[in-house]
């Protein structure tokens, strides 16, 4: 007797459910950067203090202050000092350039120095170098009480958390696509105790794997065409199989179906198991055929 088993392994109702969890995960892990965020913006002031450490020592000055690093709009920070001094603008230019590099989310921002609320000095870099604009240098500026204010592009503290968003989501959109490929529903056959390949019919066993039929120790060998009409029959007895769903399977896969081909394949099915009078293969007027086995 043939089984029909149904081999997906999860409701398909659940299948939304598997599938968000995974989402769900990953938006609050994109958004728990956040507290990384934190920790780099924390380490961005670090950096700062160095800048104005280092500018000082260049000046000459060893032993006064840097003051605390202020944030003065979101992503605008200005180094003070506690006395005037002097600085090579090339020095100021490379020195933040070396310092900022240890810094992933500073790869574009702007350098204003200012003197009395008055802009003394400015630079730009990007991390597109040919944007970079730096001028005036080769001229060293006269000792001042200076600012330093440097300016980040918003979007560089962003793109580190969008990035691995939209890289998440792009991985779980295909590997979602893959699992319901894979678990579209799909028929086997089973025969009890026997290979999935061979069928019972009647008198007679088809082995569709060896392309054969089999009765009283004779075997009879089938085309490859043959094998696939008699396979549908076998897989469905004693029900009727429209003729357009044995041409769509037959043939369409090879981009041609030609009406007579049918008929002729089953006129040989027909003479090749004429030896098994309990098996036969019927004409359904106006809809198809039908495997008709006797019990």
């Amino acid at each position: 007797m043939l089984v029909r088993r149904n081999l997906l392994p999860v409701k398909r109702n659940h299948l939304g459910g598997l599938l968000l969890l995974p989402f769900i995960s990953i938006i609050c892990v994109a958004f728990s950067i956040t507290g990384s965020d934190d920790f780099g913006l924390a380490r961005r002031e670090i950096l700062l203090r160095r800048i104005g450490h280092e500018i000082l020592l260049q000046s000459g000055d060893s032993t006064s202050r840097v003051l605390p690093v202020k944030k003065i709009a979101k992503n605008e920070y200005q180094i003070s000092f506690e006395k005037a001094f002097t600085f090579q603008p090339e020095s100021l230019v490379h020195t933040t350039q070396r310092l900022l590099a240890k810094d992933p989310l500073a790869s574009d921002y702007v350098v204003n120095v200012l003197n009395s609320a008055r802009v003394a000095y400015g630079y730009a870099i990007s991390k597109n170098k040919k944007d970079d604009i730096v001028a005036c240098l080769g001229r060293k500026q006269p000792v001042a009480p200076y600012l330093i204010n440097i300016q980040f592009k918003p979007a560089g503290i962003m793109t580190a958390k969008n990035g691995y968003l939209l890289g998440s989501l792009t991985v779980l959109a295909f590997v979602g696509f893959m699992f319901l490929k894979s678990v579209q529903p799909r028929k086997a056959f089973v025969a009890d105790s026997q290979p999935t390949s061979i069928f019972p019919l009647g008198a007679m066993s088809f082995d569709a794997e060896a392309r054969k039929l089999l009765i009283n120790g004779k075997t009879i060998d089938l085309t490859r065409t043959e094998t696939r009409v008699l396979r549908i029959f076998a897989l469905s007895p004693n029900e009727t199989i429209e003729r357009s769903r044995l041409q769509k399977e037959i043939w369409e896969d090879e981009g041609v179906i030609v009406g007579r081909s049918l008929d002729m394949f089953i006129s040989k099915l027909r003479k090749k198991m004429e030896f098994n009078t309990s098996v036969k293969i019927v004409v359904i007027r106006g809809k198809g055929y039908k495997l008709e086995i006797s019990a």
